[in-house]
């Protein structure tokens, strides 16, 4: 079964089974500080689980784009992935274990669907602890509909347990496994979970009990939902009985143009995985500024990733004696492949082909500056340590990998123990520094947050009276003191239009108007007036907070209920960010 099969019967399986179909959200999560990019299809669904009304309903699917970062280290592997893209379907506060798990068993091993071999199945559920007991509601499910006791594997947090981040909606999983007989058991203890290659996971249905708080707690959600995972790529490895998701469409187009731009004749396997890693990074580059956030490589949050990515990817390609521009042949690629599915892919073409451009040339620049650095070292020393390593990698931007290979090259080992005792310290510090900034986030619902996110509405539909219709939105991003909006505009404001946009902004406060909240169709919203700019695919219903006369914005975060509540609203910075797009830092001083 080929990957546009897959994604057509899955979505085709759960809407025959009462779920509306919602497009994919943006990677860019959307007034969530909490997280870089979307890695999961519920991220943009919290406000819904936490019990909020979606205005398609209770019963959703779709194939959302993801980015994770957590295991880059190991793409080039059989499975490993940075881009993916992820099936999923919920219920929010309707159905419940016994039709997630049925419909799970039905969809994978029915002939009329993916039909895996329902002897090759084994499955993973909760086995309990101090904050959920196990989970024996999931396991005789699993047991009712043909899996018997010994493929039922009970598994701790570690393995058995579903958060997005540090806090938010989160409870028991089971996670479903198909026996790969290519690839020999590792043992007699070998069972899912065990990362050998022979249990491959394809499936993971989460039952969102709990909302985990800051302090580590865990409290009851006021609804019970299902929340659910089947990555694409890899399920349509299993199908293919292809050995990896590297040998599957989704990858063999842009692999098979890398080993011809090679000179190489024949690949050793460390040149395979090069040529994985190149493949892997540079899609997902791709993918992430194809996004209409249109977000670039930089030197912070995502455009940090964007830019390790891709100077990665250059690095590996050198390895293999590829040459400058490489990047776009696997664009043209990757927008061939996805253009139908996405469109924002082919929309955003000409700012990843320039950004690509861009990077290519500033790296390499770098790198020459970084190469002249690692000869002086080593010829006023004679040798590099672990901590000129981990000063190439942090100053100049000389992956590790490279100035590892130079060294050998000289006959050097580096002390690794060196590079990473200096890198968990720079990593701390920049972890500690990230937690103090991504707070607030679609789980945090709290009174700060809440009055910043309606202040946003209030913020731009001001914008857009001062300056013009040209204001669009770029992104937000809000935290439990301030709130930061990014708007395509040519120039900074001026004071006397900064006075205006606060004057304006508190005026509708002071009126204490309320903050209406529809659901209603998407024509009918915009032909209201309704503000969307993200061009996503909404749905037929949309949720619509209005404000007076004053702001209508498609949105689904958490809004006061009457602006007198806000308090006094002030700009505290403005700042030019790109060509064409500025953003404003603004406050909220109290209402009491």
């Amino acid at each position: 079964m080929e990957i546009s099969e897959l994604r057509s019967v899955y979505l085709r399986f759960f809407a025959k089974r009462g779920h509306a179909v919602i497009a994919s959200a943006s990677l860019i999560p959307e007034d969530d500080p909490s997280v870089l990019f979307t890695s999961a299809g519920m991220h943009p669904l919290v406000p819904y689980l936490l019990g909020q009304p979606h205005p398609e309903g209770r019963r959703l699917t779709n194939v959302q784009k993801c980015i994770r970062t957590t295991d880059i280290e190991d793409v080039g592997d059989t499975t490993h992935l940075t881009f993916f893209e992820m099936l999923g379907n919920w219920s929010l506060g309707d159905y419940w274990k016994k039709e997630a798990i049925t419909w799970s068993y039905e969809f994978l091993t029915s002939k009329k669907w993916l039909g895996f071999n329902p002897d090759k199945l084994s499955v993973t559920v909760f086995a309990g602890d101090d904050d959920s007991p196990q989970d024996k509601e999931a396991a005789k499910v699993w047991q009712s509909v043909g899996i018997p006791k010994e493929r039922i594997y009970f598994l701790g947090k570690e393995d058995n347990w579903w958060i997005a981040g540090n806090s938010g909606p989160c409870g028991p999983c089971t996670e479903m496994f198909i026996e790969v007989d290519e690839i020999p058991k590792c043992g007699p203890d070998c069972r899912p979970g065990c990362n050998c290659g022979h249990f491959v996971e394809v499936w993971n249905d989460v039952f969102m009990m709990y909302n985990k708080n800051e302090d580590g707690t865990y409290t009851p959600l006021k609804q019970q939902s299902i929340d659910t995972g089947m990555g694409v790529e890899r399920t349509a490895a299993m199908l293919q009985g292809v050995p990896s998701v590297f040998d599957t469409e989704a990858f063999v187009p842009i692999l098979d143009y890398i080993r011809n731009l090679s000179p190489k004749e024949e690949f050793t396997e460390t040149d395979e995985r090069l040529a994985r890693i190149i493949a892997d990074h540079v899609r997902s580059a791709i993918m992430i500024m194809a996004d209409d956030r249109q977000i670039g490589p930089s030197n912070v949050e995502q455009g940090y990733i964007v830019r390790r990515l891709l100077r990665k990817s250059i690095h590996s390609a050198d390895r293999l004696g590829i040459e400058k521009g490489f990047m776009i042949g696997i664009t043209d690629i990757m927008i061939e492949m996805f253009k139908d599915i996405y469109k924002e892919v082919e929309r955003n073409r000409k700012f990843v082909i320039d950004n690509l451009e861009a990077e290519e040339e500033k790296f390499r620049q770098t790198l020459s500056k970084a190469l002249r650095r690692f000869d002086k070292i080593l010829n006023d020393t004679g040798t590099i340590t672990g901590q000129d390593a981990f000063l190439l990698f942090t100053s100049f931007g000389l992956p590790l990998e490279m100035t590892r290979d130079l060294a050998e090259e000289n006959g050097i080992v580096i002390n690794m123990k060196e590079f990473t005792k200096q890198f968990e310290e720079h990593r701390e510090i920049s972890r500690t520094a990230t937690q103090g900034k991504f707070k607030g986030g679609l789980a945090d619902h709290s009174e700060e947050i809440t009055r910043l996110h309606t202040a946003t509405h209030l913020l731009q539909a001001a914008l857009r009276k001062v300056l013009g219709d040209e204001v669009t939105q770029n992104g937000s991003n809000i935290t439990n003191d301030r709130l930061r909006f990014d708007f395509t505009f040519s120039r900074k404001l001026t004071s006397e239009e900064v006075e205006q946009v606060e004057r304006l902004v508190n005026d509708i406060i002071s009126k204490d108007l309320p903050v209406e909240h529809y659901f209603m169709p998407y024509d009918e919203a915009i032909g209201k007036g309704a503000l969307a700019f993200f061009k996503e695919n909404y749905g037929e219903e949309v949720s619509v907070y209005q404000v007076g006369s004053f702001s209508m914005e498609l949105c689904g975060g958490p809004h006061v209920e009457h602006t007198g509540v806000l308090g006094s609203f002030k700009i505290a910075k403005q700042e030019k960010i790109g060509a064409g797009v500025m953003r404003i830092k603004a406050v909220l001083e109290s209402a009491s």
